[in-house]
């Protein structure tokens, strides 16, 4: 009975330190895999100018009309391209003159700017329209400015919203051609100033549809890059501390995980034996 209550108490010493052993590692893995979020604030000032400026580009191929047929029909694209780009540097200075450098040499332009903060603790960050054909370029010449701390590039297929706007501009205008025409018919001067005021209304739309095909626009095609710059030092968490931080948030858990099974063996072992004593007393009533 001995060996069998020794080989128990051995495996669940091993499953305990096997508990303590795994949750030690995932600790360890999560601190090396965390990053900071530097870039949270800069992503917020992006959102909040992002309705005021669209970049939008072409790109033009070409589709079969038919498995038979061999013409062709042209097909143009519309999408809007962003690149997103969060990077420290402890070379504030320098790290920004080369962006700017940057930006020259692939022909872009900085829509939005706006730099902040004393010397030590200097934020930049710079919304920037570049040419489609040098945004991979330009990305690609960004990422090794500083210590990049998050990137990412989204396209979005904006083709149908071409689209949608050109039919609304059709539209709006066989409406005010129309209206025009029933004004040179004359009427009554209440009925006039009607005309008038939906004919000045329609204008008003179209003027604002202008505005938003003009982003569409070959000659003022663009892919846009968000570029943030943060001035500090990378920080470099030693390996000691890892391990303390890692010991004592297993410790901290692993009693508190210990502590609920414990507490859900003893309320499981009360259930049961309050099911066996139901079941005597059955027995001793059914006698």
């Amino acid at each position: 009975m001995n060996k069998n209550f020794n080989n128990r108490m051995k495996r669940v010493i091993i499953f305990l330190v096997a508990i303590f052993v795994i949750m030690f590692a995932f600790r360890l893995w999560y601190g090396y895999s965390l990053k900071t979020n530097d870039g949270q604030g800069q992503t917020q000032f992006f959102d909040n100018i992002s309705s005021s400026r669209k970049n939008y580009a072409t790109k033009k191929y070409e589709v079969k009309s038919s498995v038979a047929s061999k013409s062709a029909v042209r097909v143009d694209q519309k999408y809007e391209k962003i690149a997103e780009i969060n990077t420290k540097s402890a070379e504030f200075e320098q790290e920004e003159q080369q962006a700017r450098k940057e930006v020259t040499n692939y022909k872009s332009l900085i829509q939005f700017e706006k730099k902040e903060g004393n010397p030590g603790h200097r934020k930049l960050n710079m919304l920037i329209g570049v040419p489609p054909e040098n945004f991979d370029a330009l990305y690609q010449s960004l990422v090794k400015i500083g210590k990049v701390q998050s990137k990412s590039i989204i396209k979005k297929d904006k083709t149908n919203e071409y689209k949608e706007l050109n039919a609304k501009k059709s539209s709006l205008e066989k409406i005010r051609n129309s209206l025009i025409e029933l004004k040179s018919k004359g009427g009554k001067i209440e009925e006039y100033i009607n005309l008038e005021n939906r004919i000045l209304d329609i204008e008003q739309q179209l003027q604002g549809l202008g505005v938003s095909l003009g982003n569409f626009d070959d000659e003022n095609e663009f892919c846009t890059v968000r570029f943030s710059l943060i001035e500090g030092k990378e920080k470099k968490i030693s390996l000691q501390h890892r391990i303390k931080v890692a010991f004592e948030w297993t410790i901290k858990y692993y009693l508190a995980l210990i502590t609920i099974m414990l507490f859900g063996i003893f309320f499981t072992y009360l259930f049961l034996l309050s099911i066996d004593k139901l079941k005597v007393l059955q027995k001793i009533m059914n006698k």
